[in-house]
Formats: structure tokens, C-alpha cells, sequence
């Protein structure tokens, strides 16, 4: 089989690469450069796709014998990745930017590429596993639960996952892959795991979103509509946050209050009591299967609504395009943007984007 193995620079993907080379495929590694900043260098565990990681990632490829390019998929990034980002901030969303980058990105525009050049699978680090059954194949859960990384391909379609090749799926834990490289003598043995927003490498995404989408003062409001203060740029918040925000009228009961809302259309924030991130309802248009579809318009299933938040057992329901799902318990914080992965024990079903959620504590309560 011939294989794209896509090299970020970090141990999962230079493992997962030399594992396929080990199986006896042919194998051609592949660096995205998704900026074009392309003198950023790393700052420890922050940020990824910068010179110094495909630095690492021709080593590694060096040290297993296979031929190395580096692609500039920057544009293509800018354009699905951060500028999405950077929209759905504006629209009150909260996005995820490595769901967009997976579905957009590296299992979109990198597998349309390897394809068109004669590969049959790219190979990612990713920790996933692909069961193939008489129906098509299906995407599960990993058997390290600390690294599965299911929920953020939750976003791939049937077409996609047949040209998918995860070697590190069945590993049992990370400690296993970095001791895998030591022995293999790759240098990224012992490297960091890359984390935040690759393309906010500070970690400041408050200052990162101001400066792109601009900061307007706006007021605070609780659940009756009553003023209780203002903010500087309702970008800076996010359903579920309780910190940062300067309210000038305490609550009655004397407890603390978190984002229940953000209304960028006129700048408003809205605020509430901890039990009124209750959500009993999420609901969306946006939505694909992965792999085949559920045979019925209704079913039982288990909801992730995020990367490392607990399964919640639920019921989903797809009615005039609309995919409604909701939890026999309530969801916990819910925004509007995040994507709601369904599951049916280890497999994935398929994913959608959170339009619509309902509390599930009156306003009155």
C-alpha cells in the first residue's frame, strides 16, 4: 500500500510513520507548513507547525530511510481554519479549530492531494482505531481512553476513513510510543506534546481575538435583562466562564455567576447562576455520519460534547435536516459552536455543530 504519512514533528506522528514503514508499505512522509511565518520557532509545548517542528519531522524521516517534502498548505489553512475561527467568535460561537483543521485540512485537502498523486492512505499519529466490517469501515475509540482522540475525528466521513491509517490505535498508553521512539533512536522521543491553539502560541486567544475582530464596551446583563455591568468586547467570553467578569451589582444569594450567554448582534453578555448551564437540549443542521448512517431517524446513543469530557447517554432524533439530541442528564455548559461527536458504544456515529441549546432551568427559577 502506498502511504502518505502526514509528520507534524511530534513522537505520535513519527512512530505512527515508522510503523508503517515496519508493515511494509511504501511510505512517503509529508510536513504541512500552515503559516506563513516561517521563521516561528516552538516555545516549549506551545504551538506546532512551526520551522523547528518540520526540522524534526525531516529527521525522523531521514533516520527512516523514506522521502520527505514539505507542503504549504497556509492558505488553505487561513482560509477553513482561522478565519472560520475567527467568524464564529463574531457570530457568539465557540469553535474548535482542530475539528476544522482535520475535517478541512488534513483529511480534506492533504487526502484529496495523496489520492490525486496515487497514495491509497494517509497515516496520522492520531490515537483512533479503524474497524473494517462487511458495512464499510467504522471509526472507534482508541484503547488508551487518556488519549483517545476520536471526538476530533468525529468529523470524518465514510469516503475519508477509507483512506485513513492510524497505527497507534491499539497502543496501550503514550509512555509505550515515547519508549517505541527511544528505541527506534528518534529524536522526538522525549518531546513535548504540543497543546492550545497552534496558530495562538502564547495562549493569549482573549488579546489574539481582540486585535482580529476588535474590542466595542458592552453591557453584562442577568436573566431578567437587568444591567449588572459591562465588558470591553463580548468576543472575550464563552458560555461557562466565571472568571473576569466585573459585575457591579452582586447576586442576591450571594453566589457566584457564569456566562450563560453571548449575543454578539448587540454586544451583550448574559449571566446566570451555576444551575442555569443546565442544558437539556443541543441542536444543529451541520452534521455528517462517519461512516454508514444510523438506519433510523432516532436513537439511542452517547454524546461527547467535548475532547476530554465524559459520554453522556442520550437520544438523538433528525427531523427536517435537524439533528436534536437530548441527554438523559443534563449537559453542563454548552456553547453554541462546539461539536457534539454521538457515539454507539466505541463508534463513532457522526458528529454536528452545535446551533441551539436549551436550559434546562427556567428563567424564573
Amino acid at each position: 500500500m502506498r502511504v502518505l504519512a502526514a509528520m507534524s514533528g511530534g513522537v505520535d506522528s513519527a512512530v505512527a510513520a515508522a510503523r508503517a514503514v515496519e508493515a511494509g508499505h511504501d511510505v512517503v512522509g509529508v510536513h504541512l507548513a500552515l503559516s506563513r511565518a516561517g521563521g516561528t520557532l516552538r516555545a516549549g509545548s506551545r504551538g506546532c507547525c512551526t520551522i523547528e517542528d518540520a526540522m524534526d519531522a525531516r529527521r525522523a524521516a531521514d533516520k527512516l530511510g523514506m522521502p520527505f517534502y514539505v507542503w504549504d498548505f497556509s492558505e488553505r489553512f487561513r482560509d477553513d481554519v482561522i478565519d472560520d475561527f475567527v467568524a464564529e467568535y463574531r457570530a457568539g460561537r465557540t469553535p474548535n479549530p482542530c475539528m476544522r483543521c482535520n475535517e478541512k485540512i488534513k483529511f480534506a485537502a492533504l487526502l484529496e492531494r495523496a489520492i490525486e498523486l496515487g497514495f491509497d492512505a494517509v497515516c496520522t499519529g492520531h490515537y483512533a482505531t479503524l474497524v473494517d466490517t462487511p458495512e464499510g469501515r467504522e471509526l472507534h475509540r482508541a484503547s488508551d481512553n487518556a488519549k483517545d482522540q476520536s471526538y476530533v475525528l468525529g468529523v470524518l466521513t465514510a469516503e475519508q476513513l477509507a483512506h485513513t491509517y492510524f497505527p497507534l490505535g491499539s497502543t496501550p498508553s503514550k509512555a509505550l510510543v515515547r519508549a517505541e521512539a527511544e528505541a527506534r533512536g528518534l529524536s522526538v522521543a522525549q518531546k513535548p506534546d504540543s497543546h492550545d491553539i497552534c496558530f495562538i502560541p502564547d495562549g493569549d486567544t482573549r488579546g489574539w481575538l481582540a486585535d482580529k475582530v476588535g474590542a466595542e464596551r458592552g453591557e453584562i446583563l442577568d436573566r431578567t435583562g437587568a444591567v449588572i455591568g459591562s465588558h470591553e468586547g463580548a468576543h472575550a467570553f464563552t458560555v461557562g466562564q466565571r472568571r473576569g467578569l466585573q459585575l457591579g451589582v452582586p447576586a442576591a444569594d450571594g453566589k457566584p455567576r457564569f456566562v450563560l450567554e453571548v449575543r454578539p448582534v448587540n454586544n451583550t453578555v448574559v449571566v446566570g447562576p451555576k444551575e442555569a448551564l443546565a442544558c437539556s437540549e443541543i441542536a444543529g443542521e451541520r452534521f455528517t455520519w462517519a461512516g454508514r448512517e444510523p438506519s433510523t431517524d432516532s436513537f439511542a446513543c452517547d454524546v461527547q460534547i467535548r475532547a476530554h469530557a465524559d459520554p453522556v447517554p442520550a437520544f438523538a432524533s433528525l427531523v427536517d435536516g435537524l439533528l436534536t439530541v437530548r441527554p438523559d442528564t443534563p449537559f453542563d455548559g454548552v456553547a453554541p459552536g462546539q461539536t457534539a461527536v454521538l457515539y454507539d458504544g466505541t463508534r463513532v456515529v457522526g458528529q454536528f455543530t452545535i446551533d441551539r441549546t436549551v436550559s434546562a432551568v427556567p428563567v424564573d427559577a
